[in-house]
């Protein structure tokens, strides 16, 4: 794996052992980001689920100011550290070891919000619930959910948001999630 563009491109990361998590193949990455340029310029980014990392990182790469990353599993964010270090973002981004409604919550107890929030659940996930809190409480006023799913089975959209984009690249879809104007 690799990070596709910006100032870190072309440097590799790495992915943790096993089938535990689902790296983003770097054609997705590189096509969801092509979405994404106008909003990644000095973002907060949320990542939750995050795996490798890649996510976020692309997303630093290409000019985001932060980026929270969470992950239960301890062997992912054991990767996910050493990939923040290898490519020098220990000032801008931070790792929590925890479950996703944990790390929800205790950002929500910060009054923290985020310009960009990547969801990369396993498959099987409903989201949500989910979604609606991060809504609620962690989604910048102008923010978007990024939700990738098997295509197959896409997240049901959840009150007070709008699907604003869905894009599907073989079994991967991915959902763009935007609030409804009021």
């Amino acid at each position: 794996m690799r990070i596709i563009a910006g100032e870190k491109k072309s440097r590799r990361i790495e992915a943790p052992e096993g089938t535990d998590t689902r790296p983003t193949a770097d054609r997705i990455k590189e096509a969801l980001f092509s979405i994404l340029q106008r909003r990644l310029y000095d973002a907060s980014v949320l990542d939750l689920y995050a795996g490798s990392g890649a996510l976020s990182l692309e997303a630093l790469s290409r000019g985001a100011a932060s980026a929270q990353l969470v992950d239960k599993n301890f062997k992912a964010c054991k990767v996910i550290r050493q990939n923040i270090q290898s490519l020098g973002y220990e000032e801008k981004a931070q790792l929590m070891n925890t479950e996703d409604a944990k790390a929800v919550e205790m950002m929500e107890g910060q009054g923290r919000t985020f310009d960009l929030i990547f969801l990369d659940p396993p498959y099987r996930m409903n989201m949500t619930d989910m979604m609606g809190r991060l809504e609620k409480k962690l989604l910048a006023e102008d923010g978007m959910i990024v939700c990738e799913h098997d295509r197959n089975t896409p997240p049901d959209t959840p009150p007070n948001l709008i699907l604003q984009d869905r894009r599907e690249y073989g079994n991967t879809g991915i959902s763009f999630f935007v609030r409804q104007e009021e």
